[in-house]
């Protein structure tokens, strides 16, 4: 099934449509709809004005989702669709097909238990201007989502805060979800900012330390698991851009 949004309930859009939003109810390990887009797809794209002669003034904008969650196609970008999955050339319906055939392979597949965060880490994101899929991305790769999680050497929570971190971030209880988050993240911010936006390095900081990755001559210092860390997360990062490039 899928539900429309129209565009009176939303505060931009392509106001020569009536519906701006569309969203696919999916089940199993998520995508299926897309996989076989002869039916659903092709509907969609028609309800957004994009139908069987796709112009330059149509674009399509689709969300990651999650299994058991919803897929967002939009003619506008959003938190909710923020990949551009169709630019508005002049291709014809072929061409926007096959590259939605693609857009399963690269939806992140996050563990249900992280359904019930989305909206928590989204806020977080928006209040922090942070990308959410940068803090879904370290929370996998730092506790897989288990807030109540604590390291050999006393990290804790969904972002594994160390002591010193979440005092720094003014964190009294580290397992409350909505300030460990936001303590992660409001870290990954200022990493940023002291590292010039290299993301490398930000990840590399927030598993060893800032000051570990200023002695490796702000590089990535030479430890095995810092190193891997970094590797997981950026692809895991990669995997969430690619709908533009397809």
């Amino acid at each position: 099934m899928f539900t429309t949004e129209p565009c009176a309930n939303l505060p931009v859009g392509n106001r020569k449509t009536s519906i701006c939003r569309i969203r696919f109810g999916i089940t199993g390990a998520g995508g299926e709809l897309l996989r076989t887009p002869g039916g659903y797809l092709r509907l969609a794209l028609g309800v957004l004005g994009c139908a069987w002669a796709v112009s330059a003034h149509c674009q399509v904008y689709v969300g990651a989702a999650s299994p058991g969650g919803s897929i967002v196609l939009s003619n506008f970008p959003s938190q909710e669709a923020p990949l551009l999955l169709l630019p508005g050339a002049d291709s014809g319906i072929a061409p926007v097909l096959a590259k939605a055939k693609k857009v399963a392979n690269y939806l992140p597949k996050l563990p249900r238990r992280a359904d019930h965060l989305r909206a928590v880490i989204e806020s977080v994101a928006l209040s922090v201007d942070i990308a959410p899929q940068l803090i879904h991305a370290v929370i996998s790769a730092e506790s897989n989502y288990n807030d109540k999680a604590v390291s050999p050497k006393g990290a804790m929570g969904l972002m594994q805060l160390m002591p010193a971190t979440a005092k720094r971030f003014g964190v009294e209880d580290p397992f409350v979800i909505e300030d460990n988050i936001f303590a992660g993240a409001s870290y990954l911010k200022w990493l940023m900012g002291f590292f010039d936006g290299d993301i490398e390095l930000v990840l590399a900081a927030y598993n060893a330390g800032e000051q570990a990755v200023v002695r490796a001559g702000r590089k990535v210092p030479k430890y095995p698991e810092t190193q891997a860390y970094v590797r997981r997360i950026m692809a895991d990062l990669s995997s969430t851009q690619s709908l533009s490039n397809l």
